[in-house]
Protein backbone atom coordinates (compact mmCIF):
# COMPACT_ATOMS: atom_id res chain seq x y z
CA UNK A 1 0.00 0.00 0.00
CA UNK A 2 1.19 3.40 -1.40
CA UNK A 3 2.14 5.67 1.59
CA UNK A 4 -0.26 8.98 1.90
CA UNK A 5 -0.49 11.96 3.64
CA UNK A 6 -3.34 13.11 6.03
CA UNK A 7 -3.51 15.66 3.29
CA UNK A 8 -3.87 13.32 0.54
CA UNK A 9 -6.35 10.70 2.20
CA UNK A 10 -8.33 13.80 3.51
CA UNK A 11 -8.67 14.64 0.24
CA UNK A 12 -9.33 11.12 -1.42
CA UNK A 13 -11.97 10.83 1.50
CA UNK A 14 -13.73 14.41 0.71
CA UNK A 15 -13.85 13.43 -2.78
CA UNK A 16 -15.87 10.24 -2.18
CA UNK A 17 -18.18 12.09 0.98
CA UNK A 18 -19.66 14.88 -0.69
CA UNK A 19 -21.01 12.84 -3.92
CA UNK A 20 -22.43 10.77 -1.19
CA UNK A 21 -24.12 13.61 0.88
CA UNK A 22 -25.44 15.26 -2.02
CA UNK A 23 -26.94 12.64 -2.96
CA UNK A 24 -28.55 11.83 0.25
CA UNK A 25 -29.56 15.13 0.56
CA UNK A 26 -31.18 14.83 -2.59
CA UNK A 27 -33.06 11.66 -2.11
CA UNK A 28 -34.49 13.16 1.38
CA UNK A 29 -35.80 16.41 -0.71
CA UNK A 30 -37.30 13.92 -3.50
CA UNK A 31 -39.02 11.66 -1.15
CA UNK A 32 -40.28 14.28 1.03
CA UNK A 33 -41.68 16.21 -1.95
CA UNK A 34 -43.37 12.98 -3.47
CA UNK A 35 -44.97 12.12 0.05
CA UNK A 36 -46.18 15.61 0.74
CA UNK A 37 -48.18 14.97 -2.11
CA UNK A 38 -49.99 12.12 -0.41
CA UNK A 39 -53.17 9.93 -2.48
CA UNK A 40 -56.18 11.91 -2.31
CA UNK A 41 -58.30 9.06 -3.13
CA UNK A 42 -57.20 7.42 0.45
CA UNK A 43 -57.47 10.34 1.90
CA UNK A 44 -60.85 11.06 1.05
CA UNK A 45 -61.90 7.15 2.42
CA UNK A 46 -59.96 8.26 5.35
CA UNK A 47 -62.14 11.13 5.61
CA UNK A 48 -64.89 8.93 6.87
CA UNK A 49 -63.52 9.37 10.69
CA UNK A 50 -63.38 12.99 9.80
CA UNK A 51 -67.19 13.13 8.55
CA UNK A 52 -68.99 12.35 11.77
CA UNK A 53 -68.15 16.00 12.72
CA UNK A 54 -66.89 17.73 9.53
CA UNK A 55 -68.37 18.35 6.52
CA UNK A 56 -67.26 19.47 3.13
CA UNK A 57 -69.87 21.60 1.96
CA UNK A 58 -69.09 25.16 2.88
CA UNK A 59 -71.35 26.55 5.57
CA UNK A 60 -72.90 23.60 6.48
CA UNK A 61 -71.18 23.07 9.72
CA UNK A 62 -71.83 19.89 12.17
CA UNK A 63 -70.83 18.92 15.49
CA UNK A 64 -66.94 20.96 13.70
CA UNK A 65 -66.57 23.13 11.23
CA UNK A 66 -67.38 22.69 7.36
CA UNK A 67 -63.25 22.16 6.10
CA UNK A 68 -64.93 23.47 3.00
CA UNK A 69 -61.52 25.26 1.16
CA UNK A 70 -59.98 24.79 4.45
CA UNK A 71 -56.48 24.76 3.25
CA UNK A 72 -55.17 28.53 3.10
CA UNK A 73 -57.99 29.57 5.44
CA UNK A 74 -56.80 31.35 8.82
CA UNK A 75 -57.53 29.27 11.96
CA UNK A 76 -61.06 30.28 13.99
CA UNK A 77 -62.68 32.19 11.03
CA UNK A 78 -65.92 29.71 9.55
CA UNK A 79 -68.97 31.62 9.70
CA UNK A 80 -71.30 30.36 12.22
CA UNK A 81 -69.14 28.02 14.16
CA UNK A 82 -68.64 28.76 17.59
CA UNK A 83 -64.76 28.27 18.16
CA UNK A 84 -62.79 27.86 21.29
CA UNK A 85 -60.81 30.88 22.23
CA UNK A 86 -57.88 28.97 22.07
CA UNK A 87 -58.20 28.02 18.12
CA UNK A 88 -59.86 31.64 17.54
CA UNK A 89 -56.58 33.36 19.18
CA UNK A 90 -54.16 30.96 17.62
CA UNK A 91 -53.14 33.03 15.04
CA UNK A 92 -52.82 29.81 12.29
CA UNK A 93 -53.40 29.64 9.20
CA UNK A 94 -53.93 25.76 7.67
CA UNK A 95 -51.64 25.27 4.95
CA UNK A 96 -49.92 21.77 4.91
CA UNK A 97 -47.45 21.92 7.44
CA UNK A 98 -49.88 23.41 9.79
CA UNK A 99 -52.69 20.66 9.04
CA UNK A 100 -50.11 17.97 9.23
CA UNK A 101 -49.47 19.11 12.90
CA UNK A 102 -52.96 19.33 14.04
CA UNK A 103 -54.20 16.13 12.50
CA UNK A 104 -51.24 14.42 14.32
CA UNK A 105 -52.05 15.90 17.58
CA UNK A 106 -54.93 19.05 17.60
CA UNK A 107 -54.37 19.18 21.66
CA UNK A 108 -50.69 19.35 21.09
CA UNK A 109 -50.90 22.01 18.69
CA UNK A 110 -53.14 24.16 20.11
CA UNK A 111 -53.81 23.56 23.59
CA UNK A 112 -57.66 24.16 25.05
CA UNK A 113 -59.40 23.40 21.86
CA UNK A 114 -62.96 21.29 21.57
CA UNK A 115 -61.70 19.27 19.29
CA UNK A 116 -61.61 15.60 21.16
CA UNK A 117 -59.91 14.18 17.84
CA UNK A 118 -56.74 12.05 19.20
CA UNK A 119 -55.23 12.85 16.01
CA UNK A 120 -53.61 10.39 13.33
CA UNK A 121 -49.88 9.28 14.31
CA UNK A 122 -49.52 7.58 10.24
CA UNK A 123 -47.33 9.88 8.06
CA UNK A 124 -48.26 8.92 5.56
CA UNK A 125 -52.36 8.84 6.02
CA UNK A 126 -52.18 12.29 6.79
CA UNK A 127 -50.28 13.10 4.07
CA UNK A 128 -53.17 11.35 2.29
CA UNK A 129 -55.83 13.22 3.99
CA UNK A 130 -54.14 16.80 3.80
CA UNK A 131 -54.45 15.95 -0.03
CA UNK A 132 -58.06 15.07 -0.27
CA UNK A 133 -58.36 18.44 2.20
CA UNK A 134 -56.73 20.64 -0.95
CA UNK A 135 -59.23 19.09 -3.06
CA UNK A 136 -61.95 20.93 -1.16
CA UNK A 137 -62.48 24.18 -2.58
Amino acid sequence: MPFRTTLQRDETMQSKLVPALAFSAFALLASGQAHADGDAEAGKTLFKKCGFCHSTEAGKNKVGPSLAAIVGRKAGVEPGFNYSDALKSSGLTWDEATLNKWVENPKGLVSGTKMIFPGIKDEKDRQNLIAYLKTLK
